[in-house]
């Protein structure tokens, strides 16, 4: 995860990373590498281990940046909830993200909530014995009786759509397979597969039609892979799928 808070005394940004410890294992040493710093593993911004997760700040100016976590110095992983992705040249993804430039004076833009319409002030001030109220909407009245029409018929309520079956295949995160990212399995569920067990049950055709589906900047992108990863996480196998996972690279050995 990624936030930004604008520091208006250092005219720059504040930022900071946050990756779950059940993504990459207890007591190691995670590092944010990017177009910030060289993707320089000496450079990378160590992430200091808390209670659930791994976290860390450091303060950039206004631009478009590329980054993604180190493991270990050889096991990379990404954002699950980067703003965007991008075809990093080596067959995998970078995790992107943009801050804007904020003028002398103003902040960043906010949207803003849109405003209910004022109510207007009505005056009741007295003419005689009536009021301007009163005066006013007498004379407002119709002359003649209204038209009495016959009254319409009312609509007969509308058919309730026949609710969808809830299935086993809503539990199941794709994104926790090395090189599947939100778009990605986004594309899974549309293309049926929705399980850990649907996924290793895929055909390579299958998988390839759903990356070329996904754009340009993932027809790159190595479903190798995949099939294993899901079969682990579907026979619970945790503690393999991590140790394998620990080997890949954007979600290929």
């Amino acid at each position: 995860m990624i936030k930004s808070n604008y520091v208006k005394s250092k005219k720059q940004y504040k930022v900071s990373f946050d990756i779950p410890q059940e993504r990459v294992g207890k007591d190691r040493d995670v590092r944010v590498l990017g177009n910030f710093n060289d993707w320089s593993w000496d450079d990378g911004l160590k992430l200091k281990s808390a209670k659930s997760s791994y976290t860390g700040t450091t303060e950039l100016p206004a631009g478009h940046y590329q980054f993604r976590y180190l493991i270990d110095g050889h096991h990379w992983a990404n954002d699950d909830s980067a703003e965007a992705y991008t075809d990093s040249g080596h067959g995998t993804q970078n995790c992107c993200f943009s801050l804007e430039q904020v003028a002398e004076g103003t902040k960043p833009a906010a949207k803003k909530a849109a405003k209910a319409p004022a109510a207007k002030k009505t005056t009741t001030k007295k003419t005689g014995t009536k009021s301007a109220e009163k005066i006013e909407a007498a004379s407002s009245a119709p002359a003649t009786k209204p038209v009495v029409t016959p009254k319409a018929k009312k609509a007969a309520p509308a058919k309730k759509a026949p609710a969808k079956k809830a299935t086993a295949t809503q539990g199941d995160d794709l994104k926790k397979i090395e090189g599947i990212g939100p778009k990605i399995a986004g594309l899974l569920n549309e293309a049926g597969i929705m399980t850990y067990s649907d996924l290793a049950k895929a055909k390579e055709k299958q998988l390839a039609d759903v990356l070329q589906k996904a754009g340009a900047r993932f027809r790159l992108a190595k479903h190798d892979t995949w099939q294993e990863q899901a079969k682990l996480a579907a026979e619970g196998k945790t503690e393999e799928l991590k140790k394998m996972q620990q080997e890949l690279k954007g979600g290929r050995k």
